[in-house]
């Protein structure tokens, strides 16, 4: 974004749309980035892409770039940390934590942020911060460390061998965790990840102001199928209709089996009128197809949108009522 459309977007801070300091801002080596809490837009100096690798402003301005590019492992206690200063449990915003590059390594920063703007009642409305390289001061530490430890032969055999079992282990921790968020059947989150990322979603919608919608979805007449040919035709019906739907959607989606032949759908960023169009388009596709079942095929949808300050198992009632409707209407229909 050149300066001109960034004084645009920003009418409120004529310092940093003056000429020079805009100039010096660009060429800062490190990243500073600029948050717009109402509207969700984020300006990153061409530095802050510089410092990660990124062609400059090739990324999307919005609170979910910034998101998705920390570490997994820092992501809660970086999140923990900034909501205690937006809620003024904490006094500073600053941490150091892991940002993942172009190349897909992760790069020590240091995060620090002030807000700059509030709204009549005290919530922010807008906040400046600087993202700062100290990955060779992280790696610098670490090897000190490291070189003050006296360790025998003996001692590194042993601590490899550790090593080797602890990677094991957390293989193997990684793999169960894997099995139990997964559907056994279908392949797809099962009902304890679908509630963990719900509540997540509905925090990240609270925290951001940004739009989340819901869509459930089961098979009209589903109990004919397994009465009239069996259970296991009912299984391959279910694990089609799951590789179909999944097919529909997009990567931030994610596809739950509730239970039986129900499933939920969670897209994040999206209003209502877009989840609708989602719904259709699903609803459509499984009429064409047919699932190559001895049964012609149509789904039942409800729909709900994320309501501010609502707790994720009130989100999932009012899209489990929805889809109740759509079956009492007659079936094969999408209902709010």
């Amino acid at each position: 974004m050149n300066e001109e459309s960034y004084r645009q977007r920003d009418p409120l801070l004529p310092d940093l749309c003056d000429e020079v300091v805009q100039t010096i801002i660009d060429l800062v080596s490190d990243g500073i980035w600029d948050w717009h809490v109402d509207s969700g837009y984020v300006y990153r100096n061409a530095g802050w892409y510089r410092m990660l690798g990124y062609e400059p402003h090739s990324l999307d301005n919005d609170v979910l770039t910034w998101e998705s590019l920390i570490h997994p492992e820092d992501l809660g206690r970086v999140m923990t940390h900034f909501d205690d200063y937006l809620a003024g449990r904490s006094s500073h915003y600053r941490i150091e934590y892991r940002c993942r590059t172009s190349g897909g390594d992760y790069l020590w920063i240091e995060d620090s942020g002030h807000i700059v703007a509030r709204h009549q009642d005290g919530t922010p409305a807008r906040m400046i911060g600087a993202h700062r390289n100290i990955h060779d001061k992280r790696l610098y530490f670490e090897t000190l460390e490291s070189t003050n430890k006296s360790l025998s032969l003996l001692v590194e055999e042993c601590t490899q061998e550790l090593r080797h079992a602890n990677e094991a282990l957390l293989h193997q921790v990684e793999e169960n965790r894997r099995l139990a968020e997964t559907d056994a059947l279908t392949q797809v989150a099962n009902r304890y990840r679908l509630e963990q990322t719900l509540r997540h979603e509905c925090e990240r919608a609270k925290r951001f102001n940004q739009p989340l919608s819901i869509v459930t979805l089961d098979i009209d007449e589903f109990k004919q199928i397994n009465d009239l040919y069996g259970h296991g035709a009912g299984d391959l019906t279910l694990i089609a209709l799951a590789n179909q739907v999944k097919g529909q959607l997009r990567e931030i989606d994610t596809l739950a089996r509730w239970g039986g032949d129900e499933f939920i759908l969670i897209l994040p960023g999206t209003h209502l009128a877009e989840a609708r169009r989602v719904a259709e388009k699903i609803r459509a596709h499984i009429a064409e197809v047919g699932l190559d079942s001895p049964l012609p095929i149509t789904l039942s949808l409800g729909l709900a949108e994320y309501l501010a300050g609502e707790g994720s198992h009130q989100l999932l009632n009012r899209g489990d009522g929805a889809l109740y409707r759509a079956k009492a209407l007659g079936k094969n229909l999408i209902c709010e």
